[in-house]
């Protein structure tokens, strides 16, 4: 009876091990984006938000009726922006941007960022050299 007990114990520790484990190798990709097509809008950050596990920049849009729109992008995360030279004072409220990447496939304002320039007009490094 002591040999099934531990032994169960054993198999109990490394299903839970396992179970554990299985949210690591997960991610979402990019399945949730339009990829065919990228966007390009200008915005004001109204946050940004650098953590794991994908860096978030919130903005304001203007639209084509001059009606201020809320938007999310995403970046990566925030040890690959950190190689690049990114901190978390990067982007802060009020800076005005430009990003271009892929928008949701539902058509939601969250874009996938694969460019962003700053108020100075230049584009910020995404990636590591």
């Amino acid at each position: 009876m002591k040999h099934l007990t531990k032994k169960f114990l054993l198999v109990f520790a490394a299903a839970v091990a396992v179970l554990m484990a299985v949210p690591a190798f997960a991610h979402h990709g990019t399945a949730a984006f339009d990829t065919s097509k990228s966007v390009t809008v200008k915005g004001t950050v109204t946050e940004f938000v650098y953590l794991n596990p994908h860096v978030q920049v919130y903005f304001d849009v203007k639209n084509a009726k001059g009606e201020s729109e809320k938007w999310q992008g995403e970046l990566t995360a925030p040890n690959k922006l950190g190689r690049a030279g990114w901190t978390k004072k990067t982007l802060q409220p009020g800076d005005s941007i430009e990003v271009t990447g892929f928008r949701t496939a539902n058509g939601g304002n969250t874009v996938w960022i694969r460019k962003l320039v700053d108020a100075k007009g230049e584009s910020l490094p995404l990636f590591e050299d």
